[in-house]
């Protein structure tokens, strides 16, 4: 059985039946999907605790093609390039947009699943269409934006279409006339008047470097937790007990919470189970020391979620994509 340890950033030890790296598009016909399949980027957001009975399918074709509108840039780029290398040539290219989204980690073809956002922005309101493989119609289909069903970490390809279309190309869509988005903290140091898109690009990269590890250097896959979304009327009355809670405002009766803060209210910053801890510069990032285990993961992810629970009455779930034997699973301590 192939080993798995090297194609995710948490390296956990673990094996699948069989890995096939797809490099052309078209060689998604050639794929047996009678059988269980898993498909992966760069495996930034991905741990596996178990090995994976089924087969592992690596994305890894390449292409980016920029056309000029009138109004707007349209950027088609192929599943398999990296997410960070994209945003630097566009910023090369004079395309400005995915600034706030520097050095996230993974691949094009992941960040629509995720709809990846940092600092205020969220990939989704700049993807035009997505072209995938539909694996029960053994064809490809391209979706528009409206029909992704994009939301807060959200999109149709995490729900209704999950291990049901596998993403080859995305389409983006950035306006000509650039508007910076500077409403996160450390980036409301910059002059929203003179700022440039070079800037905005550059504090990001600080900002991430100063509070995430290298995944190369420390195993790690990024932010584990979403970010809380609770009812209004509980926010408020957890503000009377804790004033300074960070708390972002959705809608009406919604309310985001930072799940780092929860995290590290409970004392869980820099706390260690075995080879598996809680970043001491933030803790909503887990990491491996070098010989952490499944079993100290997923303790670790339940004590988490369990103090949070029992301090604040809010659940957190985890963003990374946990796959067992039999495919991906949501572990939740607390039964709310």
């Amino acid at each position: 059985m192939p080993s798995v340890q090297s194609l995710h950033t948490f390296a956990l030890p673990a094996h699948c039946a069989a890995l096939i790296t797809i490099t052309h598009s078209e060689s998604l016909f050639e794929v047996d999907f009678s059988k269980p399949c898993y498909v992966m980027g760069e495996g930034s957001n991905t741990v596996f605790i178990e090995d994976f009975t089924g087969t592992v399918l690596k994305i890894a074709n390449k292409g980016i093609a920029v056309t000029e509108q009138q109004d707007v840039w349209h950027v088609r780029a192929a599943a398999g390039e990296n997410w960070h290398q994209l945003v630097i040539h566009l910023l090369e290219l004079g395309v400005f947009g995915f600034e706030n989204l520097a050095l996230i980690p993974g691949t094009v073809g992941a960040a629509p699943v995720q709809n990846i956002g940092a600092y205020g922005v969220e990939v989704g309101q700049f993807i035009k269409s997505v072209k995938g493989y539909d694996i029960a119609k053994a064809q490809f289909v391209e979706l528009a934006q409206a029909e992704c069903g994009f939301a807060y970490r959200e999109s149709i390809f995490k729900q209704i279409l999950k291990d049901a279309f596998i993403i080859t190309e995305v389409l983006f869509e950035l306006p000509k006339q650039w508007h910076p988005v500077l409403s996160y903290g450390p980036l409301q140091s910059l002059d929203k008047n003179t700022v440039t898109a070079q800037q905005v690009f550059d504090k990001v990269i600080e900002i991430r470097q100063s509070k995430l590890p290298d995944p190369k250097v420390l195993a790690n896959a990024g932010s584990f937790f979403k970010n809380p979304i609770v009812e209004s009327d509980q926010v408020q009355t957890l503000s009377k007990q804790y004033p300074d809670i960070p708390k972002y405002p959705v809608d009406a009766k919604y309310t985001k919470l930072a799940a780092g803060w929860l995290i590290e209210q409970v004392g869980l910053k820099g706390f260690e189970l075995g080879g598996i801890a809680v970043y001491h510069k933030q803790a909503l990032v887990l990491v491996n020391q070098g010989a952490g285990t499944a079993s100290e993961l997923k303790a670790m992810i339940q004590h988490i979620q369990q103090s949070v629970w029992q301090k604040f009455n809010v659940q957190l779930e985890h963003e990374v994509r946990v796959i067992a034997a039999n495919g991906n699973v949501q572990l939740q301590g607390v039964q709310a």
